[in-house]
């Protein structure tokens, strides 16, 4: 069943989750651990960043396997339990959200680039279909492929997880701000571009995330719903631009301020919103409270 199709046809704005990796930090993953390992070792703590989101307001949660593709599992020996990995990451999401809100299984990049020979196509697929087939037999609704910036690679991801799962399908890409004001990600591909290319390739629900606060993504969604006045639309916002002072990352955007730009964004055409890099549930849950209040 598309679940989340079906509330957009009747109106609703869904609430996504905010940020897992910040989160994770602040519990203790130290820098060069495996996030994903933590579905298996530190369940408790992966189950409470999930539940905590849900309390704030969340319509839906995504799933601690942003890097749980084979091939950025291998850099820590564990790309034979990608499968494993990923099952227990949406069954986290999963025990958190119940049966009433909707489980996002998160599919990052792989980090290679096709044009530069650094990975084949079919390694590419296998890699996004193991990852896609753990997440969907671990209770996700739905696929959410995240931060891309390659068409290619994003293509056939959408084929790995289309062919292999019954799931709707998400796609953001993240993109910079030029000096000249205009939107690209690093392979050079506007919103626009992304756009066109990819409703071809069936996704449910296109958008951006990351690298941007909200006040950045309003012309981002705009670009977009230019392009395509029907697709439902996703942002994931950072709690605006990483500020790095005395090796310290933090982000300036408070609860308040990504509340306060949340009208904009859905006057934009926005119909999901959600935080990453940054964001935390009280972020969300004042999010929630905007979103509520620009309906009445």
């Amino acid at each position: 069943m598309k679940k989340i199709i079906e509330k957009l046809k009747n109106g609703e704005v869904l609430i996504s989750d905010g940020a897992w990796g910040t989160f994770l930090q602040e519990e203790g993953l130290a820098q060069g651990e495996c996030p994903e390992l933590w579905n298996i070792e530190n369940r408790d703590v992966v189950l409470r960043i999930a539940k905590s989101y849900i309390d704030a307001g969340s319509d839906m949660i995504e799933t601690n396997s942003f890097g749980g593709n084979k091939i950025k599992l291998d850099h820590f020996d564990l790309g034979d339990r990608t499968y494993e990995l990923n099952k227990a990451a949406a069954e986290i999401s999963r025990e958190a959200a119940g049966e009433e809100k909707i489980v996002l299984g998160s599919i990052g990049p792989t980090g290679k680039i096709l044009m530069m020979g650094d990975i084949s196509e079919e390694e590419l697929y296998n890699a996004f279909a193991i990852q896609a087939k753990g997440l969907a037999d671990g209770g996700a609704d739905a696929i959410c492929i995240e931060t891309f910036f390659d068409i290619d690679e994003a293509k056939i991801a959408i084929k790995a997880v289309k062919e292999n799962t019954d799931l709707e399908i998400m796609m953001t890409f993240s993109f910079d701000k030029a000096p000249d004001g205009s939107f690209n990600t690093m392979m050079g591909i506007s919103p626009k571009q992304m756009t066109e290319s990819l409703i071809e390739e069936g996704i449910d629900v296109i958008g951006t995330n990351c690298s941007n606060g909200f006040e950045g993504m309003i012309g981002i969604v705009k670009e977009i719903r230019d392009s395509n006045s029907e697709i439902p639309i996703l942002v994931h916002a950072n709690a605006g631009m990483p500020v790095i002072k005395d090796d310290e990352v933090s982000y300036p955007d408070t609860p308040i301020i990504m509340a306060d730009l949340t009208p904009s964004l859905l006057k934009a055409g926005a119909n999901i919103v959600g935080g990453c890099c940054g964001t935390t549930p009280e972020h969300i849950k004042l999010i929630k409270e905007a979103v509520i209040n620009f309906k009445k």
